[in-house]
């Protein structure tokens, strides 16, 4: 429990209201660990939101695209812990049909084609522009993509959260899973969000946030019944099995703590970014050192 403090300072932490993010900030949300003298204020919102809202400079710690970083570099830091990496799967794009095999050879499927993806700074984006960049992007919010498609709006759609598991349900089919093609490409996991500290906050306290979302993150993997039964409450719709899988998929090793690889992902794919000329400068990580 938060020890009581007369001297207690106020973090505003947002992220998404996913099932993972709820899984990840379970800890902090429900004062399971001693934050000191640091209380955490929760802000929820869809995560192209809180890559506009970071690049304004508004939020103290936010879950953001790693994308969107590379915006951000000059304001924000990387925490070390809070990664959501794709381990040779990913953001899924899907169709009404079958449109035949899927890797390298399904890219003449997407070319040209109207595709509703979920914002233009989210990891997903990046990733579907380095496979195939020749598409019209329909910019469509992330839980309207998959109704798009059926309806016929759009050609394709980019599916994240929980959609990633379900577009079988609604009749949907895979063209392209972007972590198994960037890691057939890499040999490395997609990085697709972190959490970023503003700079602004210093040294003592960036630390003391860095071992504050760790330690939530380590006791949510060891309380698992508990953490999924805060986290049920933002499943939108899967049932407990799925969520635990999906919370499986995004919050592990990767999320306690990037490591080497996890870094290196990073670092890559923002290169490849602006090797493409998507991002339009090079861009300079930092990880906040705890």
């Amino acid at each position: 429990m938060t020890t009581p403090s007369t001297d207690t300072r106020t973090i505003h932490v947002a992220h998404s209201p996913d099932s993972d993010d709820a899984f990840m900030f379970y800890a902090l949300a429900e004062d399971k660990i001693d934050t000191g003298g640091l209380r955490y204020v929760h802000e929820l919102q869809d995560i192209e939101s809180l890559n506009q809202r970071a690049r304004r400079g508004e939020l103290e710690v936010t879950a953001v695209s790693i994308h969107a970083y590379a915006y951000l570099a000059d304001t924000y830091a990387l925490l070390p812990h809070g990664a959501s990496m794709g381990d040779r799967y990913g953001p899924r794009l899907v169709a009404r049909t079958p449109m035949g095999a899927r890797g390298p050879g399904g890219r003449a499927n997407v070319k040209g084609k109207r595709i509703a993806v979920p914002g233009p700074l989210t990891s997903a984006y990046l990733a579907l522009r380095l496979y195939e960049p020749e598409f019209e992007a329909v910019m469509t919010p992330f839980d309207q993509i998959e109704d798009a498609v059926l309806d016929g709006a759009v050609d394709l759609g980019l599916l994240i959260h929980e959609g990633q598991l379900t577009y079988g349900d609604r009749g949907l089919h895979l063209v392209a899973d972007m972590g198994e093609w960037w890691f057939g490409e890499t040999g490395l996991p997609l990085p697709l969000g972190g959490n970023v500290v503003r700079k602004d906050l210093g040294t003592e306290l960036t630390r003391a946030i860095s071992r504050h979302l760790r330690a939530s993150i380590a006791y949510a993997l060891a309380h698992r019944t508990g953490a999924l039964d805060h986290a049920m409450r933002f499943a939108r719709g899967l049932d407990r099995g799925k969520a635990d899988e999906f919370v499986g998929m995004y919050v592990n090793d990767w999320t306690l703590d990037y490591g080497e690889r996890g870094r290196a992902a990073v670092r890559l794919l923002l290169e490849r970014g602006h090797a493409a000329g998507i991002i339009p400068h090079r861009v300079d990580v930092e990880f906040v050192d705890d």
